[in-house]
Parts: structure tokens; C-alpha cells; sequence
């Protein structure tokens, strides 16, 4: 039961049909663009904030732990 090369050619070239197809097929239905990006502002003052609270919070436990330490 030998394949022959046409027959291998033919499926070859059958592929490569299907293949170059699915782009145009993909690209049938284009989604509308997305909105552009708006920023108040809100993100980056709480970015900021909980950036400031866990340094305040590890200069407290710091401040603690040593207060600790020398207490002996």
C-alpha cells in the first residue's frame, strides 16, 4: 500500500489552499476598535497611597522590633 508522490503532492497542495483561506476567513467579522484609554487621575493618587502605607507600616514594625530588642 504505497502512497504515491502525486497523491502526496495533491494533499500538499490541497493544504496549502486551506491554509492561505483561513486569514480572509478569520478577518470576515472586524470587531469594532477599542476606546481609547481615559485616566482621571484615581489610580495612580491610590497607587501612590498604598505605596506609602507599606512603607509606613515595615518603618513601624521595624521601629517596633528594635524598640523590642534593646527593651531587654
Amino acid at each position: 500500500m504505497a502512497v504515491s508522490k502525486v497523491s502526496l503532492v495533491v494533499a500538499f497542495a490541497a493544504l496549502v489552499f486551506v491554509m492561505a483561506a483561513l486569514p480572509s476567513a478569520v478577518d470576515a467579522q472586524s470587531s469594532a476598535p477599542a476606546p481609547a484609554p481615559t485616566s482621571d487621575g484615581t489610580s495612580i493618587d491610590l497607587g501612590i497611597a498604598y505605596a506609602l502605607m507599606l512603607v509606613v507600616l515595615v518603618l513601624i514594625y521595624l521601629i517596633h522590633a528594635a524598640d523590642f530588642c534593646f527593651s531587654f
